[in-house]
């Protein structure tokens, strides 16, 4: 398989019970799907192999742990050859949880999540407003996520 891989019914139909659930057991997905806990391994390794599955995660509330601001910076930069140092100075900030890099009107856009508007006025003001190479930023605050999802496989 290579980065756009072809994929079946039965890999679709695995993959979205991982998606579900990815601690649901091999045994558990062969009879749901009326197949060998082998062929259930063997898929799941191809799709492994191929990157169509990139690993398992534990996906943690940020609101439970009193992140309770989460916001978009878009990062315009002098020039587009800071790119790699300004990406490395962002990497390094905590509050930083995603970044891209994008056409349009922002070099960067970044998400990040803060505990509180104070500490997104310090995150702005004394560590990304601070990297050199950073010409302006523009801040959208999120009032809710109402959609997050995967990719349908």
């Amino acid at each position: 398989m290579n980065q756009t891989s072809k994929i079946d019914d039965l890999d679709r139909d695995i993959l979205q019970a991982l998606m579900n659930d990815a601690r649901t057991p091999y045994a558990e997905l062969a009879k749901r799907f009326d197949v060998s806990p082998a062929t259930i391994h063997v898929r799941i390794e191809k799709m492994k192999a191929a990157n169509i599955i990139e690993g398992t995660e534990v996906i943690v509330n940020p609101k439970t742990l009193g992140y309770d601001v989460c916001c978009f910076i878009g990062i315009n930069l002098y020039a587009a050859r800071d790119y790699h140092s300004a990406l490395a100075k962002l990497d390094a900030l905590e509050e930083v949880v995603e970044a891209y890099y994008t056409t349009g009107a922002y070099n960067i856009f970044v998400k990040l999540m803060c505990k509180s508007i104070e500490e997104l006025q310090y995150v702005l003001i004394d560590k990304l407003q601070a990297i050199d190479e950073v010409q302006s930023t523009e801040t959208l605050i999120s009032l809710q996520n109402p959609i997050s999802r995967n990719v349908k496989p």
